[in-house]
C-alpha cells in the first residue's frame, strides 16, 4: 500500500508516531520493557533537543494528524504527545 505525503517531514513524522504507538500499545509480555523505556527516553531527548522553529513545525503537524485520526485512543495520544516527549513549554 502506497501513501502520498505532502512532505518528508509529515511522513517522517507518521513514521515516528507509528513507531511510538506500536510501543506504547504492546502488551508488556510482548516486548522488553527495557529496550522501550530506551526508544522512549531517546525520542523524547531528540525531540527536547530541536530548535523553537522545528518544534513548532512538527507540533502542528501533530495536532493536524490528531485531526485527522478517526481511532479516539491514537488521537488522545497524538494530541498528548508534546506532554509525553518534552515538547512543553515551560512556564517561567
Amino acid at each position: 500500500m502506497s501513501v502520498a505525503h505532502p512532505s518528508l517531514t509529515r511522513a517522517l513524522a507518521e513514521t515516528l508516531v507509528d513507531v511510538l504507538w506500536l510501543i506504547e500499545d504492546c502488551e508488556h509480555e510482548q516486548t522488553d520493557q527495557g529496550d522501550a523505556v530506551k526508544v522512549l527516553e531517546g525520542v523524547a531527548h531528540v525531540v527536547s533537543r530541536l530548535t523553537r522553529e522545528q518544534q513548532d513545525e512538527f507540533l502542528s503537524l501533530l495536532a493536524t494528524m490528531a485531526r485527522e485520526e478517526s481511532d479516539p485512543s491514537r488521537r488522545v495520544f497524538l494530541e498528548e504527545f508534546q506532554d509525553g516527549f518534552g515538547l512543553v513549554e515551560d512556564a517561567d
